[in-house]
């Protein structure tokens, strides 16, 4: 096949949470997009195929059921099609899932990272753009988390491999001279939220009725950062004009644990029963994004508040619930 000359985004992970989202932009803007998802069973692929499916409808869009590992497959698609921008969201997610098998996400998460890499080199790809984790900054005791801070006591798996794909990307950009961006991820949430995180999941089981998992006393805290917000912060790293360069994407609001409950469970109308455990190993104590940098470079300016992007969020689940129950309830 011959290759196209249309100038093409190529989106990694494009059928789940973030990268559908994403797609979800693209496409409105009139972008050619490539998605490259593996459909993987962390959760039910089905749920991302309900993800994508609007996407279908687009002739500027194609489905490629692949993975980042496939040096073959990768190296076919960039063969295929001028790639001008690859917005690198493929992963195997989670800090507690990585400590349960940490060979798989060292496997997909540098390994895969690295194939995607070494085939970029000489592609003529304009601008790369890697998803990175707030879990590089581990139990960081200063706050807020600043984007120069030194982040190499990591404590979990999934934490090392973001901060090796961070370096990885140091390196190929200095060999390549590939603009890159890495961005730091601030606990995403919003329709399509994955269901083992913890709001979608605190939402399935308060609707249930059952309790919900409450690790230690309640004052863990996280910066939970509403996914529109988070796409406008992609769409300024793919509109920057620097070299390399590193960006906090979150909301700047860390959230404690019992108030995130009870931010939920007003809005269900609900008292929440909470099944008390112990904090597990890897979770950190908190998490707040200093997003000075992102302002200043990216234009990025967070707007949703815990309580609306709650709002939103169990507004998608009732939808999602009545028209696809088995697969969210």
């Amino acid at each position: 096949m011959n290759k196209t000359s249309e100038k093409t985004i190529l989106v990694t992970g494009g059928a789940g949470f973030i990268g559908s989202h994403l797609i979800d932009r693209l496409l409105v803007d009139n972008q050619k997009v490539v998605c490259l998802d593996n459909m993987n069973d962390f959760y039910d692929p089905g749920i991302k195929r309900l993800n994508q499916k609007a996407h279908l409808d687009f002739d500027h869009y194609a489905f490629v059921e692949g993975d980042i590992r496939d040096s073959g497959l990768v190296e076919k698609l960039f063969n295929q099609n001028d790639f001008e921008i690859v917005v690198h969201l493929a992963a195997m997610a989670g800090v507690r899932s990585s400590i349960e098998n940490p060979p798989l996400y060292t496997d997909v998460n540098i390994n895969g990272t690295q194939t995607l890499l070494e085939t970029m080199k000489g592609s003529g790809v304009e601008k790369f753009i890697f998803a990175s984790s707030s879990s590089v900054y581990g139990n960081n005791k200063k706050t807020p988390f600043s984007e120069d801070d030194f982040v190499d006591f990591q404590i979990s798996p999934y934490g090392t491999t973001k901060k090796m794909g961070e370096v990885m990307c140091y390196t190929y950009h200095h060999l390549s001279g590939i603009p890159t961006s890495c961005l730091r991820f601030f606990t995403v949430y919003g329709p399509r939220q994955r269901p083992e995180m913890a709001i979608h999941k605190f939402t399935r089981k308060m609707k249930k009725g059952a309790a919900i998992p409450f690790f230690g006393d309640g004052s863990t805290a996280r910066d939970y950062t509403f996914i529109d917000d988070i796409i406008d912060g992609i769409f300024g790293a793919m509109r920057a004009e620097d070299q390399y360069a590193v960006y906090n994407l979150g909301n700047s609001e860390p959230v404690k644990l019992d108030e995130l409950v009870h931010v939920i469970s007003d809005r269900i109308g609900y008292t929440p029963v909470l099944d008390r455990q112990e904090l597990p190993a890897g979770d950190v104590i908190q998490t707040f994004a200093d997003v000075s940098r992102a302002k200043s470079r990216l234009d990025y300016n967070p707007k949703i508040s815990i309580e609306e992007g709650i709002d939103q969020f169990i507004d998608w689940y009732d939808a999602m619930t009545a028209s696809h129950g088995k697969l969210y309830s």
